[in-house]
């Protein structure tokens, strides 16, 4: 069935071509680096180590340097690899790592995160095409000791060429809802192939990983440890740029003060929206402007390609607009802020009275809502929230997440916080108490990981 697959793959290779090249035309970023895709990559130093044994070479220190690949999508995934790595580099100073992405936006995360910390030990590649002729080469020339694949990546021949390899594969931070469980089951040969491929499965939950031992992963490889993106540390310099970030806005404190008020002027944040999304956004904005008149609106699309589409349709409806990028301050006259840079959406969660976390009125199935919750802050969502199930069912328990469907339920939540400021402070702390209550998982999958790399090693010796 793999086969099947694998000329199917290739048959279809010049469209996912053609795909790269159209989607070029707003992004060029993805016009490059293409010959990454078919794995031709340079090769680690060291990392032809037998064919050097075999004729006396000594293999040098790099040769001999663990390498821990971890493959993530795009964004989302890469944030919850960030920390995962983070803690296990803390620990294991020799060891270097591999992380792969497919898209333009998760590249640039992984550079701006991670190269201040690793210091020279990292490599960054976009994942090969999966085909033997493509991934052969890429292994060949990094020879990677573990795979850790985060969330839902898998991929049949990735799979089966590091089982031949005898690279341990680890699914962390798996979660498989029953849509996706459904679309595996179509192909139920293929899929238990390559679920017998996985060393270990950590599920964020139960549900899922009933579905990856229903679908051919062997249940005592299969655990759930719940979601690392609960793992989210607000140190204190962190929030202490989310203060600064505050005052720029003119939004003095969360806090009441002995009147039972908040200071400062109000701040909505609508987060990671998708095209659809944004015009509900500001349907719901203008709404609530009759009765918050400097109510300020910090938007942030969650592809930059979006960027000046979404700054020319807020002019458009007459908004003053400023964008983050331009380093400019909003002043009290100006309406929406557009967050147009990377890697400040935590600290805008914790400069914020109330967020909305997009993918959620359109179907891709929710962002990151535990980010906010961390914060102290109540969000509001649309109903699509299969990749978020259970982390949504814990807040709405609480009352920290509040479902919305259109443009005036949108705003009615939204007004109804800000005009109770104890009640929506009391949301945010439910919120933050889910969020605190929920983390451990980190620690299990740092632990699972250097499980594996001792088995490798066993393996080796």
């Amino acid at each position: 069935m793999r086969q099947l697959y694998t000329w199917f793959f290739r048959l279809t290779l010049p469209l996912m071509l053609l795909h790269l090249w159209w989607r070029g035309r707003a992004d060029p970023a993805y016009r490059k680096r293409w010959s990454e895709r078919f794995g031709l990559v340079p090769s680690r130093p060291g990392a032809r180590r037998r064919w050097r044994e075999r004729f006396g070479l000594v293999p040098d220190r790099a040769s001999r340097a663990p390498l821990i690949w971890i493959h993530s999508v795009s964004v989302g995934e890469t944030l919850a690899a960030i920390p995962l790595i983070k803690e296990l580099a803390a620990r294991h100073h020799q060891w270097q790592w591999l992380v792969t992405t497919t898209t333009p936006t998760g590249s640039q995360r992984v550079h701006d995160a991670l190269e201040p910390i690793l210091n020279g030990r990292l490599l960054h590649y976009y994942l090969p095409f999966d085909l033997p002729e493509c991934l052969s080469p890429f292994l060949d020339a990094l020879r990677p000791n573990v795979l850790v694949s985060m969330e839902t990546e898998l991929w049949p021949n990735m799979l089966a060429l590091c089982d031949k390899r005898k690279i341990p594969v680890a699914l962390v931070n798996g979660r498989l809802s029953e849509k996706s469980a459904k679309g595996y089951r179509r192909f139920p040969r293929l899929s238990q192939e390559m679920m017998s491929h996985i060393t270990r499965v950590l599920a964020q939950y139960p549900a899922d990983a009933y579905r990856f031992a229903e679908l051919g992963v062997e249940p005592e490889r299969v655990s759930a440890v719940g979601n690392i993106k609960f793992d989210l540390h607000i140190g204190s310099g962190l929030a202490s740029e989310a203060l600064a970030i505050s005052h720029q806005w003119g939004h003095a404190s969360r806090q009441l003060n002995d009147a039972g008020q908040s200071g400062g002027r109000p701040v909505w944040l609508a987060a990671s929206t998708h095209a659809g999304e944004d015009e509900v956004v500001l349907d719901a904005y203008q709404q609530l402007r009759a009765s918050f008149p400097d109510l300020l609106l910090v938007l942030v699309p969650r592809h930059p390609v979006r960027f000046d589409s979404v700054a020319r349709m807020c002019r458009e409806r007459g908004l003053r607009t400023v964008r983050r990028s331009d380093g400019v301050v909003p002043t009290l006259s100006d309406q929406v802020l557009l967050g147009d840079t990377m890697g400040e959406l935590l600290r805008f969660y914790g400069a914020c009275d109330v967020a909305f976390v997009g993918g959620s009125l359109v179907s891709v199935g929710g962002h990151n809502m535990i980010e906010p919750a961390a914060w102290g802050v109540p969000v509001v969502c649309g109903p699509h929230l299969h990749n978020f199930s259970v982390v949504s069912d814990l807040l709405k328990e609480v009352g920290g997440l509040k479902i919305v469907d259109d443009a005036g339920q949108l705003a009615a939540q939204v007004a109804s916080w800000l005009s109770d400021p104890a009640g929506r402070i009391e949301a945010g702390a439910r919120a933050r108490e889910v969020a605190a209550q929920n983390s451990g998982a980190l620690e299990r999958t740092v632990e699972a990981v250097e499980s594996l790399m001792r088995m490798k090693k066993r393996r080796s010796n």
